[in-house]
């Protein structure tokens, strides 16, 4: 029978080349070598990488896009960041917070950005962010999938209503409870919330998302107190820790211990690597401590290790642009992982991993699978992270939804090729 679209000659991640994949009705009918069928349109992928799309598993998008209001971040760091963030939310409103985040989606879409999980700060006692970014998941259902944490920013208990707007925000149909324990008064209150949040998400069938020991402080162990509630109440699977930038800080002894509990509960651990870099280590004079949680110790332990973005031009970071091959290029330097086996899994951080954090149905570049995926201009994912690779298309249920023409640099140089395309420059064989 025809097929609605047959991408013809594509890399697979896995590592398959020359594969053709077959769409009908929105999803993969057939993903082989030499399909020999009719379709309503065929792409020839010429050798390039096809990759499911990329999923950002942690991000801000009630803040995204508001650099300079009311003022910078002077000193760059997590603490000063959250201050400008309690100036900014008394002016917010829902249209400018609607208007912002639909900007931000259409330039993830662009860059084969298809899902994003983002937390939103419930401490605005109006719930501004909620019903705004209650509309915009409403508005992008159709092309992209977004998750909402209720996030209460400034600490449970430490914000007087955080509780009662918590509670409101999950009525209003936001999908996930959030937490940060290390913001609370007392490590005492910071465990407490950890244990109560938890609790709450297991009441109404919920996952968890916390920010968790985002801090320079080794005595900062809330993921334990985490990793514990998560066996009590039979959440594994459910469960995130973000950020976990005290592991950095940590003896390793304690660490030891820390790693396999983590596995045991099967938490999704999520650092952040353009901000973790940015952000910790402003205390320290030399040696700067790099502030990314340990990721590749994680991993090896069977750990699900997702990368997110966490800001673009907001109160804690006034650079980015939806680009979580950026991130994961962050990633392959922090965290020193630059074997080929290692940056593939850098690779997988904000793809395959970060799906299964997300809980995606239908992800992936398999028979039955959503047809959802991005066209990268490389050859494989390491190329892709090196070069961040251009997005030549984004399909979404098989359908084109963004475009970037192939990158091509035009060269007047005596006894050289006239044009120079990046991803076709390969390392050059033999002495």
């Amino acid at each position: 029978m025809p097929f609605d679209l047959i991408l013809r000659n594509v890399n697979l991640p896995d590592g398959r080349t020359g594969v053709d994949v077959a769409v009908a009705d929105g999803r993969i009918a057939a993903v082989e070598v030499g399909i020999d069928a009719e379709a309503g349109r065929i792409v020839d992928g010429g050798g390039r990488l096809l990759s499911p799309p990329f999923v950002d598993i942690h991000f801000h998008m009630d803040a995204t896009l508001s650099l300079g209001l009311p003022r910078l971040n002077r000193s760059g760091t997590l603490l000063e960041g959250i201050a400008l963030w309690g100036e900014l939310k008394p002016i917010l409103t829902v249209d400018a917070v609607v208007e912002r985040a639909l900007r931000y989606c259409d330039l993830a879409v662009s860059q084969g950005l298809l899902a994003v999980r983002t937390h939103v700060d419930i401490c605005d006692d109006r719930l501004v962010g909620v019903e705004a970014l209650l509309q915009v998941r409403d508005r992008v259902k159709d092309y992209l999938d977004l998750q909402l944490v209720a996030f209460p920013q400034d600490g449970l208990f430490r914000a007087p209503k955080a509780m009662e707007n918590l509670i409101r925000a999950l009525d209003m149909g936001v999908d996930i409870v959030g937490g940060i324990p290390h913001f609370e008064r007392t490590m005492q209150d910071g465990a407490r919330s950890v244990s109560v949040l938890c609790e709450i998400a297991a009441e109404r069938g919920l996952r968890v998302d916390m920010h968790c020991d985002e801090s320079d402080d080794p005595l900062s162990r809330h993921v334990e107190t985490l990793a514990c509630e998560t066996q009590r109440l039979g959440l594994q699977g459910r469960v995130a820790g973000s950020h976990l930038t005290s592991m950095h800080s940590m003896d390793n002894y304690y660490v030891s211990k820390l790693l396999p509990l983590i596995a045991e509960a099967e938490l999704h651990c999520i650092p952040n690597p353009l901000i973790n870099m940015t952000l910790q280590g402003r205390h320290d004079t030399y040696p700067k401590r790099r502030g990314l949680t340990r990721v590749p110790e994680l991993m090896a332990l069977g750990v699900n290790v997702a990368f997110g973005h966490d800001c673009v031009m907001d109160p804690w970071y006034s650079f980015g642009n939806a680009d979580m091959l950026e991130v994961a290029h962050m990633g392959v330097h922090a965290a020193q992982m630059t074997s080929r086996t290692a940056v593939v899994s850098c690779f997988e951080a904000v793809t395959t991993n970060a799906a299964k954090a997300f809980g995606l149905e239908g992800y992936g570049i398999a028979p039955g699978c959503n047809a959802d995926f991005v066209l990268l201009e490389a050859r494989d994912p390491i190329e892709a992270i090196r070069l961040k690779a251009n997005r030549l298309a984004v399909f979404r249920r098989g359908r084109i939804i963004a475009e970037t023409p192939p990158r091509t640099t035009r060269l007047s140089l005596p006894g050289r090729p006239d044009a120079l395309e990046p991803w076709r420059y390969a390392p050059v064989e033999g002495g």
